[in-house]
């Protein structure tokens, strides 16, 4: 998506054009590769820092472009959401003390975030892969940075979806969620990392880049909560992947294949193989005005930038992409990472970056030609059970089943460490770094652990929307401090009670664990329900399942004293019909000002026509209470 100028394909000519220069660049790849006319001797090093933009009750912010605008600095660029933005760091030369440099280089950058900020409504930046506090409503078009780009993009992938965009992903509990543009995307940031690699090690290194994915993926997970509900250890992997599917049973079996993806083979002959599977796999989309010929610039002496190429590849989201660039008018390529998240924080993405360059410089001669050795789809299993299980996997690694933390502790971590005296990195840096991968298997504590343990302690007295607010406050606490994730203490529940209007709306403390019957069910079903779950209220759904009333305790127990053995009442016949429903952000002053008013104890409350909780006396009670403990 780097390109600012482009469009979607929607002509004949268009495609036409396209696709002759997209395989002109092949070609002309295919030329660079066979003549060796790739930069050599050197090493760099490169880094995308995406963080997140809250507000001051910790909601995800509306106000990049303002902020940005205020820090009026080239290295930061826009997302696709205006609650994001992006740090470009500039490429290092891997060696020495590349990696504290890099860690000093994005605090300045982030220290200038922050400051700006601050200074727009005191808002405040976080890295996390996934902010807590995000909600739904967050994916509504009106938040997409209004850019032609991002416009382009999603119209494009909208098109070639043809309905929905649905994400349903099951873990320990279990999401369903429908969107009408790619903006479920946003909900995800990532810090991702560059690295160049000579033409001659080109084909093992890519390999050996997926085969090292699952297990540097388990230890350096920090995102399992999505809308408040415990998903994947590393829920990104599958937001991502679903949040721009843009497969539909209309389209042909060419493009049956996710545009997110780990890949489906390991690279055996040339490394350009990679972008013909590509072009093989997927329809081009985009395009741009202006092309130059690749080929002729080569035979001109020129090093061609291969446009049409690089475009392809941007619509395309491998989580080890394969990049072709050029530096001091010499080709190369690299590998970027993309699926290490944002934070928890700086050093701890530092400590994630490490690891992987270690590994990839450091890999065994043993593992070249890996393709004779393991199957691909080991890989790629290793890659999803990471993502799902984190540091508790449970890995296929050439043949022999063996524990994430044993994997990493006994053999990748020494790898890592060779590959980095190799490179010659200080060895004080790569002492400090590597421990903070050690304490992690030390401690039990990554950061998706972290994030679990407290919301489970924070959900036995809060509400989902109170735990998502505290614990998103002490992230963002946490990261001030600078401490690795594997040294962060517990959360206590008073840390959220400092949040502005933490108790202003509904949807902050209204019950949304919901136990609803049908019109037709009998009233003896109500009453046991309402015994068994200790309620009193239940709403009544249609064959729709829209809510159509609400029964009480009393208004149950009268029936039943009333009811004939030989006619059953069903729960229509003694419900409430329901004339008032709110909005989830109505505040809670004026949900308690309807109640008086009309005399009810109860308020069922409705977002995008669906019934999504349900505001009671005694959660306003809750309130109450929770206010004078905070006072």
């Amino acid at each position: 998506m780097g390109d600012q100028k482009v469009k979607p394909i929607v002509t004949t000519e268009q495609r036409k054009k396209f696709l002759y220069h997209l395989l002109n660049d092949v070609k002309a790849l295919d030329k660079l590769v066979e003549r060796d006319m790739f930069e050599k001797g050197i090493v760099r090093i490169g880094a995308e820092q995406e963080f997140c933009i809250v507000n001051n009750d910790f909601r995800p912010s509306k106000k990049s472009l303002e902020i940005l605008d205020k820090i009026n600095d080239e290295h930061f660029t826009t997302e696709i959401s205006l609650f994001n933005l992006e740090i470009n760091l500039d490429p290092i030369v891997l060696g020495n003390k590349c990696f504290s440099v890099l860690e000093n280089n994005i605090n300045l950058y982030l220290e200038k975030a922050s400051k700006a900020a601050n200074s727009i409504e005191e808002n405040k930046i976080i890295l996390t892969g996934i902010l807590p506090s995000i909600r739904k409503k967050d994916a509504n078009i009106k938040n997409m940075t209004p850019l032609d780009r991002y416009r382009t993009i999603n119209n494009a992938f909208t098109m070639m979806r043809g309905d929905e965009f649905k994400m349903l992903i099951k873990g320990v509990d279990e999401l369903y969620i429908k969107s009408k543009s790619i903006l479920f995307e946003s909900f995800n940031t990532s810090f991702q990392v560059h690295l160049q690699i000579p033409l001659d090690e080109i084909i093992d290194k890519y390999n050996w880049a997926q085969m090292i994915a699952g297990p540097v993926l388990s230890i350096i997970s920090n995102s399992p909560l999505l809308l408040g509900r415990e998903l994947w250890s590393e829920t990104r992997i599958a937001v991502f992947q679903q949040s721009i599917d843009t497969r539909n049973t209309s389209y042909h079996l060419r493009e049956q294949k996710p545009r997110v993806s780990f890949g489906y083979d390991w690279v055996k002959d040339s490394i350009t193989n990679v972008y013909k599977d590509d072009i093989s796999r997927y329809t081009a989309i985009l395009t741009a005005d202006e092309y130059s010929n690749s080929l002729d610039e080569i035979e001109a002496g020129k090093t061609p930038a291969l446009k049409a190429l690089s475009l392809h590849n941007s619509t395309l989201y491998k989580w080890n992409r394969l990049c072709y660039g050029i530096t001091n008018g010499k080709p190369h390529f690299r590998i970027e990472n993309r699926y290490i998240p944002a934070g928890p924080t700086v050093k701890d993405e530092i400590a994630n970056t490490m690891f992987w360059i270690g590994l990839m410089q450091g890999m065994p001669n043993e593992y070249k030609e890996i393709w004779k050795q393991i199957p691909f789809k080991d890989a790629r299993g290793n890659f999803i059970k990471a993502a799902r299980t984190g540091i508790d996997t449970y890995f296929n690694w050439f043949g022999e089943g063996i524990s994430a933390k044993k994997l990493i502790k006994k053999i990748l971590l020494p790898i890592a460490k060779e590959g980095l005296k190799k490179a010659n990195v200080d060895s004080k840096d790569i002492k400090y770094y590597l421990e903070i991968i050690k304490d992690r298997i030390h401690e039990n504590q990554t950061g998706s652990k972290w994030v679990v343990r407290n919301y489970r302690t924070l959900k036995k007295e809060l509400s989902n929307d109170e735990a998502n607010i505290t614990l998103t406050s002490a992230i963002y606490n946490r990261q001030q401090l600078g401490i690795p994730v594997s040294q962060w203490d517990g959360v206590h529940i008073k840390e959220g009670f400092g949040i502005p209007n933490l108790y202003d709306k509904i949807r902050k403390v209204m019950t949304t664990e919901l136990f609803v019957v049908f019109e037709g069910d009998p009233i003896e079903l109500v009453l046991s329900i309402m015994k068994w779950k200790k309620i009193n209220h239940i709403p009544v759904v249609n064959k729709s399942n829209k809510i159509v009333g609400m029964i009480t305790q009393k208004i149950v127990k009268e029936a039943i004293v009333l009811q004939k053995n030989d006619d059953l009442l069903s729960a229509k016949q003694i419900m409430k019909k329901v004339t008032i429903k709110v909005d989830p952000d109505t505040t809670i002053e004026h949900a308690q000002s309807i109640m008086k008013s009309l005399k009810l104890d109860y308020l069922p409350v409705i977002e995008d026509e669906e019934l999504i909780g349900i505001f009671t006396k005694s959660d306003l009670k809750k309130v109450t209470n929770k206010k004078k403990l905070y006072d």
